[in-house]
């Protein structure tokens, strides 16, 4: 009966529902697993994390901001967290299946993207990070691995685990957030300098995957996470030859040092990076429908 069914989807889920079918990847402290409902036959991605590891490893906040932070949002470009749920072991994330993996895949199996196809993931990109900013969510680990791409070759961004949340009647966006997180190659200078994670830290990491799309690695890259870093804080770059024009403004005006200077900040922000030649064609009302080139 409809009740019935209604019920059912209402009913808290448990591991007897899923059928785990193989691993996907790991983590620190978790395991991805592609599962089936056995009710349903949908497939989903099951985050499957280990409970003695986190608290023993201090990570209880950060399994916690990811689900707080995944209940907060529902986008197309943003993974879907659909149920949550224990047992005595493991706590499991059920969650959208990105059936195309990670774009940091395709980026070495395809060495780089042409113009067409970064244009279209930067756009998409921008429009995620800009849903996130208005619901009070900074990402603070944006890079490469951490899109995913759907069967539709659509983004969907993952890994919220170190995310900062705001709350979006405007609690101060400069909070000191007083913990290193991030990806050495994305990290912004001003939180190697002094600590400090706001919005813009997300245009920064904005600017070094719209680089790595088109040169095939990240801008600032070094042997070790300490010359990273003095890359970074230096500003010390190149561009390939042959990096195209509006590309490379782009670039150079997201790879600023003052975050207040940063294409993106400020209130217009997302206004004016959507207004930069280099998204000249898109399309902007429904990118998450559009054919990916």
């Amino acid at each position: 009966s409809p009740a019935n069914s209604a019920r059912q989807l209402r009913r808290k889920r448990t591991p007897d529902d899923f059928k785990l079918e193989r691993n996907l990847g790991e983590g620190s402290y978790s395991t991805v697993m592609l599962a089936t409902e056995r009710a349903t036959g949908r497939q989903f991605a099951i985050k499957i994390l280990d409970k003695r590891h986190i608290v023993k490893e201090k990570k209880v906040k950060y399994v916690n901001i990811e689900k707080q932070t995944l209940n907060r949002l529902q986008h197309p470009s943003v993974l879907r967290l659909h149920y949550t749920f224990q047992d005595s072991q493991s706590l499991y994330f059920v969650l959208d299946l990105a059936r195309n993996g990670e774009m940091l895949t395709w980026i070495r199996k395809l060495g780089s993207f042409d113009l067409p196809c970064t244009r279209f993931y930067a756009a998409e990109l921008l429009e995620a990070v800009a849903y996130l900013h208005a619901q009070g969510v900074v990402h603070r680990d944006l890079k490469p691995e951490n899109i995913l791409l759907d069967d539709r070759m659509h983004i969907k961004l993952a890994d919220f685990g170190t995310a900062k949340l705001f709350d979006t009647a405007g609690q101060p966006d400069d909070d000191r957030s007083n913990s290193f997180v991030g990806t050495a190659e994305y990290v912004s200078p001003e939180l190697l300098t002094n600590k400090i994670a706001t919005r813009s830290c997300d245009w920064w990491a904005f600017g070094c995957i719209i680089y790595q799309l088109l040169a095939g690695r990240p801008p600032f890259k070094a042997p070790n996470e300490y010359l990273t870093f003095q890359k970074i804080v230096q500003l010390d770059y190149t561009f390939p030859s042959g990096f195209p024009g509006d590309a490379r403004d782009l670039v150079q005006k997201l790879l600023v040092l003052d975050p207040h200077k940063r294409l993106g900040s400020g209130p217009c922000g997302v206004e004016q990076l959507r207004a930069h030649p280099f998204f000249n064609g898109i399309c902007w009302k429904d990118i998450a429908q559009q054919t990916p080139p």
